[in-house]
């Protein structure tokens, strides 16, 4: 070969003798064939095979393979974020004419995802009480084909009665979905509680270190996976093997991270109720948390996600408080070895049932740092909201 040539062609070089621990990173646009005939009959690849980058490689499939073990499912797909987890299933179900059934402690932008983009292309996003359990079966009609589920909520923590929601589903033949990203896979499956549809925001416990957006759908139905991979191919949706890389990485020291996480935040929410400046601790491990029946009989343990509804009085010092703390940070999501800490608002939206709170709420999200220095800095955030 000349020079140019050799410029673009890489050489083989002998792999005997390697062997590495690190899932390799293969990144690709085009996949090539041995042979024009193997080009112009690709499709007969199936929807495992690598046919083109977008599609997914084989560092993506390794990464889909390791949750969809972790799930107890058939087939997952890996997506750019945790609200595409959510979007994707939906997209792929609903019809003009259609409705959805959502939680009213569900994450907000699925809200808006039935508020701005359902709504006005025909398909109706009716919001439920997360507690109504069996009674959903009332609002389900010949127009429902979707019953989405967050356990806990968002920020509110209740837990729904899961097993309660599938069963009432499933006898008018409609499907279910449930966003399992405070648990993940570790403390609950829900697919082995008859959910049809898992889906995670890999950003946060799978990738671990506030570095990533991934998300994940996961099903035990072929022909379910398939329909949701044709969504993903119509629209052109794929994910970066580089990050892919990183929630394979991250996913390592789950378990190990989770497990601390959790045993910190339980602790917290105990050492915490009792504090005057503390209206009510939301954490479906404690008694008094909405749910908390279903989350001992259905979930493994807890992680380290918790929320806080502080006195009335709290408000008009909350931002100067906040602003004080030293090892906490300020900001969204949660899941990673940093400890965050983020302010909700004084209600939370809802439709069903009216907020039963005053004060406002802060959720938290504790990381790896030392546990104690943690709580000297929560505990210094409270005394700055004393009067």
């Amino acid at each position: 070969m000349r020079d140019a040539t050799q410029c673009v062609h890489h050489p083989e070089v002998s792999q005997e003798g390697y062997a590495s621990l690190a899932v390799p990173t293969h990144r690709a646009s085009t996949i090539v064939y041995p042979d024009g005939e193997a080009f112009l009959h690709r499709a007969a690849r199936g929807v495992d095979g690598y046919t083109y980058g977008l599609h997914g490689t084989p560092t993506t499939r390794v990464l889909a393979e390791q949750i969809t073990r972790l799930q107890g499912g058939l087939r997952s797909l890996v997506v750019p974020s945790g609200q595409a987890a959510i979007s994707i299933p939906m997209l792929t179900l609903l019809v003009p004419g259609d409705r959805v059934l959502i939680p009213d402690n569900a994450y907000p932008p699925v809200r808006t995802l039935g508020a701005q983009y359902l709504a006005p292309r025909g398909i109706e996003a009716a919001v439920y009480d997360p507690m109504i359990g069996a009674g959903i079966a009332d609002l389900i009609d010949d127009r429902t084909r979707l019953v989405w589920i967050e356990a806990p909520g968002s920020g509110t923590m209740e837990v729904a009665d899961i097993p309660a929601l599938v069963t009432a589903a499933k006898a008018r033949g409609v499907l279910t979905g449930c966003d399992n990203t405070w648990a993940t896979p570790l403390l609950f499956k829900p697919l082995a509680h008859g959910v049809d549809i898992v889906a995670e925001a890999l950003t946060k416990y799978a990738g671990g270190h506030s570095d990533l957006l991934l998300g994940s759908i996961t099903v035990a139905d072929m022909d379910l996976y398939r329909r949701l991979r044709q969504t993903l191919s119509a629209l052109g949706i794929g994910v970066s093997p580089d990050e892919c890389a990183l929630a394979l990485r991250g996913i390592e020291t789950m378990a190990v991270r989770l497990a601390h996480c959790g045993r910190v935040a339980e602790d917290f929410a105990r050492r915490l109720a009792p504090l005057p400046q503390v209206e009510k601790v939301l954490h479906p491990a404690l008694p008094e948390c909405p749910g908390h029946e279903a989350f001992r009989r259905d979930f493994k343990g807890a992680s380290g996600v918790f929320s806080l509804v502080l006195t009335p009085e709290s408000d008009a010092r909350l931002q100067t408080a906040l602003s004080g703390l030293r090892v906490f940070s300020i900001g969204a999501s949660w899941g990673g070895t940093h400890s965050l800490i983020a302010p909700m608002g004084l209600a939370p939206p809802r439709s069903t049932t009216p907020w039963p709170h005053r004060g406002p709420l802060v959720r938290l999200s504790i990381g790896l740092e030392d546990a104690e220095e943690l709580w000297e800095d929560l505990a210094g955030f409270l005394a700055r909201l004393a009067p």
